[in-house]
C-alpha cells in the first residue's frame, strides 16, 4: 500500500478503537466526576452556612459569658448596690439584642444571702420581651425545698461548664400558630472552682429559618438545622420545627447514627432511599462553638436524579461529538495524506545528492505549503545555507584571518561548533602569550620594588620620622601617585586611640602638617579600625575638607592601607592618584605595608626601651616612698579590724538572744519559707525538712484568714506589721501569737519578710 492508504487504514481502525473506549469511559467517569462534585458543593455549602449560624451562636455565647465573667465581681461592694448595677447592665444587653427574648441570672443563695445556710435555693433576677417587644422585670426564689437533678440548672451546677439547651417551641399567647422556637445559651458564674450561679439569655431562632430556606445549591435540594438532641430548629417544612428528628424520621436517624455523630461533633454524609424509593445524598456540617460540649448540625440533602441529570446531558453531547469528529477525521486524513507524499519525493531527491558530497544553491526545494512538508523543505534548504557557509568559514581560517565570526544554525550543531572551537583554540592560545607578557611585568615591577623598599626600612631605623618621610616619598614615586601620607599610632595619648600625620608627600615636595584622626573617623580612622585596605574611585570633591589630611588637590582614586602587624594596628598610609590604581598594584602596597609596619614597630620599640629605663629608675625611688606610706596604712586598719571584730561578736550576741525567746522566720517575696530558728520549727511540729519552701498561707488559722491576707499586702507594699495572730501548727491546733512581719531592704530593694512572734496561747 502506499503512504496515504497506509495513513487513512491506521490512523481510522485506531480512532474507532480510541471512540469505542472513550465513549465507555465517558459514561463511567462522568457519572462519577459529577457525583463526587455535586457532593463536594453540597458539603461546601453545609460548611459554609454552618460557619455563618456558628457565627451568630458565638456571638451570643460570647455575650453571655461576658455577662457571667463580670458577675464575679459582686463581692466588692454590698449586694443591693451590685444587684441595681447587674441589673442595668442586663438591660443594656436586651435592649441592644432585639432577638434575645429574655436576659437573667441566678445566684446561689447561700452566696448572697448571710442567714441562708442551706446547699440549695437560688433567686433569679432578670428582664423578658413579651410578644410585643415590651421588656419587663422578673425576680423570684426557686428551688427553696431542695434542686430538682434533672434540671439544666443542676446540670451546670454540678458539671461548671456551659450549655446552650436544646431549643423548645413557644408560644406567647398560647396559641400553636404563634409558636416560634426558641433556646438558651448559659455560662456558670464562678468565684475560683466555686459555682455561685449563671448567667443566661433565651434566644428567638427564627433568624436561622431565613438561613436555611435560601439554602439550595441544587434543583429540589434543601437544608435543615438540628440541635443536639435532633431538635429540628429550621426546616423548609415549618411543621417539623421544634420536633425530633429521631420521632419524625426514625428509620433514617438510627441507620445514619445522625444523634450521635451530632453529639460526637463529626462532619458526615450518607445516601438514603426515601418512602418514595428516591435516593437522596445528605451531608452533615457541625456547629462546634469553643467552650460548649453541646455541638449542632446543618444538613443539606440532595435528589440523586438531579445529579445524574447533568451526567446524561454530557454523555449525549460526548457520543454527538465523537460521531461528528470521525466523519471529519476520515476526510482530513485523506487531503493530509495527498500532500505529504508529493513533498518527500522532492526532499527524498535532494538528500541523494547532498549524500555524494555536493553542496549547491541549486539544491534548494521550494514548496509552498506551511505544514510539516514545508518545514521539512525550510530545513533542508537551512542544512544547504549553513554548509555553504561552513565551508567558506574554512577558507577563511585557512588563510589565517581567526577573527572571522560563524552564525551557527542551533545549539545543536555540532560541525560549526567544532569549526568555532578551532577558531577560539587559535585566538586563546594568541591571548594566553600576551597575558604571560603581562603577569612576567607586573612580577618584575613588584619584586623591585619590595627589594628597593627593603633597602630603604634598612635605613634611618633610629629615626622614625626621617624613616617616615623616606618611606611616603619613595611610595608616591614608585606607585606613580599624585600625593600620599603617613599616619602613625600615638602611643602617648591613654583616654583615646588617635593617629598622627608624622609624614605627608605631594607634588615632588613634603608637606609637614600636624593632623590628628582618632579611630573610626573618616576614612582613615574606619581602615584603622576595620584593618582592611579601602579603594576609592568615585571621590567628591570636598574629600579633602571632609575626612582626608593630605591638603586641597582632588584625587580620582584613593588607596587607604592600615599598617598593621600580628594583627596590631600601628598606622596608616595614604596614596592618591589621579590615575586608576591596579589590582596588582594594590597588592605590592599591601605587602609593602607589612614590611614597614613591621619596621615600624621595631623602631618605635627601640625608642621605648630607653625610654622606660629612665621611667623604672625614677619609679624605684617613688616605690621607697610609698612602702613607707602602705606600713603606716596597715597599722591603721589593723586598729580597725580589732573594733569591727568586737561589733560582730556583740551582734552574734543579740541574735542567739533572740533565736532563744523569739519564733524568727524568714519568707521569699513569693511568701515562701526560705529560713527558720529551731524554736520555730518546733511550735509548729514540722522537721526542717518538712517546713522549707512551705507558703505563709499555711500556717494561718482559718478564722484569720482574711485579716492576714491584708497584713500581707500591708508589707507587700513595704510597711512593717504588728497584731495578734492566730496561726495553726502541723497537727491544725491553733496558736495565739503576738507577730511581726517587717519588709527586708538590701541596698533600698526589697528582698524578704522577717517574721517574729512570742506564743502566748497559754495567756488569755
Amino acid at each position: 500500500m502506499k503512504i496515504n492508504i497506509k495513513m487513512l487504514v491506521y490512523i481510522l481502525s485506531t480512532s474507532m478503537l480510541i471512540f469505542i473506549a472513550s465513549v465507555g469511559y465517558i459514561t463511567t467517569k462522568s457519572r462519577q466526576l459529577v457525583l463526587e462534585e455535586a457532593k463536594e458543593i453540597a458539603n461546601k455549602n453545609a460548611h459554609e452556612y454552618a460557619n455563618l449560624i456558628k457565627s451568630e451562636l458565638a456571638a451570643d455565647f460570647k455575650i453571655v459569658k461576658t455577662l457571667a465573667e463580670s458577675g464575679q465581681a459582686y463581692q466588692k461592694i454590698d449586694w443591693e448596690s451590685w444587684n441595681n448595677i447587674f441589673l442595668e447592665q442586663q438591660l443594656h444587653i436586651i435592649t441592644e439584642n432585639p432577638h434575645y427574648l429574655a436576659v437573667a441570672t441566678s445566684w446561689e443563695l447561700n452566696h448572697i444571702d448571710p442567714e441562708w445556710n442551706k446547699p440549695f435555693g437560688r433567686y433569679l433576677n432578670g428582664w423578658v420581651k413579651d410578644q410585643n417587644g415590651v421588656i419587663s422585670r422578673i425576680e423570684t426564689k426557686l428551688n427553696t425545698e431542695g434542686d430538682e437533678l434533672t434540671s439544666n440548672y443542676y446540670k451546670m451546677k454540678v458539671s461548671g461548664n456551659p450549655m446552650i439547651v436544646d431549643p423548645k417551641l413557644w408560644s406567647p399567647t398560647g396559641k400553636a400558630e404563634d409558636a416560634y422556637i426558641n433556646a438558651n445559651i448559659s455560662v456558670p458564674i464562678k468565684l475560683g472552682n466555686t459555682f455561685i450561679g449563671l448567667a443566661g439569655v433565651d434566644v428567638d431562632l427564627q433568624r436561622f429559618q431565613n438561613i436555611i430556606v435560601k439554602i439550595n445549591p441544587f434543583q429540589m435540594s434543601y437544608a435543615f438545622l438540628l440541635s443536639n438532641d435532633g431538635t429540628f430548629v429550621a426546616h423548609p417544612n415549618k411543621e417539623l420545627m421544634g420536633k425530633l428528628i429521631g420521632t419524625e424520621f426514625p428509620e433514617l436517624t438510627q441507620q445514619s447514627h445522625i444523634i450521635e455523630n451530632i453529639k460526637d461533633g463529626l462532619n458526615f454524609s450518607f445516601n438514603y432511599k426515601n418512602e418514595y424509593g428516591q435516593k437522596d445524598f445528605y451531608v452533615f456540617a457541625p456547629l462546634v462553638i469553643d467552650g460548649i460540649d453541646t455541638p449542632w448540625a446543618l444538613a443539606i440533602v440532595v435528589p440523586y436524579n438531579v445529579i445524574t441529570l447533568k451526567a446524561k446531558s454530557i454523555l449525549i453531547k460526548a457520543l454527538l461529538v465523537s460521531f461528528i469528529g470521525l466523519i471529519l477525521l476520515t476526510i482530513v486524513i485523506w487531503i493530509i495524506a495527498r500532500n505529504i507524499t508529493q513533498p518527500i519525493v522532492k526532499v527524498t531527491n535532494t538528500l541523494k545528492d547532498i549524500a555524494k558530497g555536493k553542496i549547491d544553491e541549486s539544491l534548494k526545494v521550494t514548496i509552498r505549503s506551511k505544514d510539516e512538508a514545508g518545514e521539512m523543505a525550510l530545513a533542508l534548504n537551512t542544512s544547504i545555507d549553513g554548509l555553504n557557509r561552513k565551508a567558506d568559514f574554512a577558507n577563511h581560517i585557512g588563510s589565517g584571518n581567526i577573527t572571522e565570526e560563524l552564525e551557527l544554525l542551533s545549539d545543536d550543531d555540532k560541525l560549526g561548533q567544532s569549526l568555532v572551537g578551532m577558531r577560539n583554540s587559535l585566538l586563546k592560545a594568541k591571548s594566553d602569550e600576551k597575558k604571560r607578557e603581562q603577569e612576567d611585568h607586573k612580577r618584575r615591577w613588584a619584586n623591585e620594588g619590595l627589594a628597593k623598599f627593603a633597602d630603604i626600612l634598612r635605613r634611618n631605623n633610629d629615626n622614625i620620622d626621617s624613616l617616615a618621610n623616606d618611606i611616603i616619598k619613595n611610595l608616591v614615586y614608585y606607585m606613580n601617585a599624585n600625593q600620599g601620607g603617613l599616619f602613625l599610632l600615638n602611643d602617648e595619648e591613654k583616654s583615646t586611640v588617635v593617629f598622627d600625620l608624622i609624614s605627608a608627600f605631594a607634588y615632588d615636595r613634603e608637606k609637614h602638617h600636624k593632623k590628628r584622626i582618632e579611630l573610626g573617623e573618616g576614612l582613615i580612622g574606619t581602615c584603622a579600625a576595620e584593618k582592611s585596605t579601602i579603594y576609592l574611585t568615585e571621590i567628591p570633591e570636598d574629600y579633602i575638607e571632609i575626612t582626608s589630611g593630605l591638603g586641597e588637590s582632588s584625587p580620582n582614586s584613593l588607596l587607604i592601607i592600615p599598617l598593621k602587624t600580628e594583627n596590631e594596628i600601628l598606622g596608616v598610609i595614604e596614596l592618591a592618584s589621579f590615575n586608576k590604581i591596579k589590582k596588582y598594584e594594590i597588592d605590592f602596597a599591601e605587602q609593602v605595608a607589612e614590611s614597614i609596619a613591621s619596621a615600624l614597630k621595631s623602631v618605635k620599640i627601640n625608642s621605648k626601651t630607653s625610654y622606660l629605663l629612665e621611667q623604672s629608675q625614677q619609679q624605684a625611688e617613688e616605690m621607697a616612698a610609698q612602702e613607707e606610706e602602705m606600713r603606716q596604712n596597715m597599722e591603721e586598719l589593723q586598729a580597725t579590724q580589732e573594733e569591727s571584730t568586737r561589733r560582730s561578736d556583740e551582734i552574734t550576741g543579740i541574735l542567739n538572744g533572740i533565736n532563744k525567746f523569739l519564733l524568727k522566720a524568714e519568707f521569699d517575696l513569693n511568701a515562701s519559707l526560705i529560713l527558720a530558728n529551731e524554736l520555730f520549727i518546733t511550735k509548729f511540729g514540722y522537721t526542717s525538712n518538712e517546713i522549707m519552701g512551705k507558703e505563709i498561707e499555711e500556717f494561718v488559722a482559718e478564722k484569720d484568714v482574711a485579716k492576714f491576707q491584708k497584713i500581707l499586702n500591708t508589707v507587700m507594699n513595704g510597711n512593717s506589721h504588728q497584731e495578734i495572730t492566730f496561726l495553726k501548727d502541723k497537727a491544725g491546733n491553733e496558736l495565739k501569737l503576738v507577730t511581726s512581719f517587717t519588709p527586708v531592704l538590701i541596698n533600698e530593694s526589697f528582698e524578704k519578710i522577717l517574721f517574729l512572734a512570742i506564743d502566748i496561747s497559754d495567756y488569755q
